[in-house]
């Protein structure tokens, strides 16, 4: 009796076993992170050669030559083949000495936003999984980057997918009170948001990661709603555009990497907000939940309005994600979904492809992927259709700037 009380004692509880698991694959993910990253454990961009610079730049491969022949701003190394390679920062310093070179083309050059121009938060938002919105995130950031724009990502997803794929593992590299949250949380331990920014290994990419003390938003808001924090700048909708504000004028383009559900995060994004990006993977069951998704943000939109806040985006528009071409019914739905909601879906669409696959196990994105990594002719028409897909969207801002 004695006997069979004591091995009852000693089953594992289901909060024991998933908390030991939980530790388990995160040493894992801590080993292989290290094994691919030697030896200081962090991410590196890839460089470019001398064709692809001269193809960012819009400029000759043999202007491009001569500038670093001449000692011409940035001078790129060179390989054991004697072949030039540029790193992204350098690819700027070029940008900016062009556009300072020649004033006429400097928008084409260096097309950040100019005194005057409106800094542009673009939310990424969807709450069915499956349905790319960190991977159209990531790929976004870095095409504008690439293009000479300064982003900051901030994910605000307490899953921190966005946060893992800029290499930061979010219970070994994010410690307490060093997500968004602590720059818009509600006691003595708020911190500006500057603090909580960190430079990427992508030039021109800056990045406040997540983790799960995000949710610690969620459950206080309503107790800080309770307790007055109701007014102003204060308001739980307002709070993430105030922070943002703070530093603004360092930026051309905030992406938020909304969470996955309808909380006071996702509608504090909705409100800093000047864009709306909505990724659709177009299956009936993805659709049919996309719909949901909409009927409810657009009641607790007209919540937020009664209560004072402002929503008025510059563009809302939906991209195709996970795209088959030669699937009948995704056609079929892609199709429906055009003629109903006309221009606001992004007319070039992301095509399902294991380029994009073989990408994400690696946490990189298709613009660091080596060309001997996947098949040339699948990572090729892979990056057409991201490349046409971020191309767009940089088009709507551009617009919204007045070019």
């Amino acid at each position: 009796m004695n006997a069979k009380l004591q091995s009852t004692d000693m089953v594992e509880s289901s909060a024991d076993k998933i908390s030991r698991q939980s530790q388990l694959l995160s040493a894992q993910l801590q080993s292989i992170r290290e094994r691919l990253y030697e030896p200081e454990s962090a991410k590196t961009l890839k460089t470019y050669t001398s064709r692809e610079v001269a193809t960012l730049l819009g400029i000759a491969e043999s202007t491009l030559r001569q500038m670093s022949l001449d000692g011409e701003s940035a001078i790129p190394d060179r390989q054991d083949n004697g072949r030039r390679i540029y790193t992204l920062s350098q690819i700027n310093q070029l940008r900016e000495h062009l556009a300072h070179k020649r004033p006429a083309e400097a928008l084409e050059f260096l097309p950040r936003r100019r005194p005057g121009d409106k800094l542009q938060v673009i939310a990424v938002a969807n709450f069915k999984g499956g349905s790319a919105k960190t991977t159209t995130t990531v790929h976004l950031a870095h095409y504008l980057a690439i293009h000479g724009l300064r982003v900051l990502a901030i994910d605000l997803d307490p899953q921190a997918s966005l946060s893992a794929m800029f290499g930061y593992q979010p219970e070994f590299d994010v410690d307490e009170n060093e997500t968004i949250y602590a720059a818009i949380r509600y006691d003595d331990a708020r911190r500006p948001i500057r603090e909580v920014i960190r430079q990427t290994y992508f030039d021109g990419i800056d990045l406040v990661p997540a983790n799960l003390e995000l949710m610690e938003y969620e459950h206080e808001t309503p107790q800080a709603i309770a307790e007055g924090y109701g007014r102003g700048n204060e308001i739980f909708f307002r709070r993430l555009a105030t922070v943002i504000g703070e530093v603004g004028a360092d930026y051309d383009v905030v992406l938020i990497d909304a969470p996955p559900q309808l909380g006071y995060l996702t509608l504090g994004a909705l409100c800093a907000a000047t864009a709306l990006m909505i990724t659709i993977h177009p299956a009936m069951i993805d659709v049919a939940s996309m719909n949901q998704f909409l009927a409810m943000m657009s009641d607790l939109m007209r919540v937020i309005e009664e209560r004072g806040g402002v929503l008025s985006h510059d563009f809302i528009r939906y991209v195709i994600t996970r795209h088959n071409p030669n699937d009948g019914p995704q056609v079929n739905i892609v199709t429906l979904l055009r003629s109903l909601f006309k221009d606001d879906v992004l007319a070039p669409a992301v095509v399902e492809t294991t380029a994009i696959a073989s990408a994400g196990l690696e946490k990189k994105s298709l613009y660091e992927m080596s060309r001997g990594s996947v098949g040339r002719d699948t990572l090729n028409r892979a990056l057409d259709s991201v490349d046409a897909v971020n191309h767009e969207i940089l088009n709507h801002i551009k617009q919204v700037w007045g070019r």
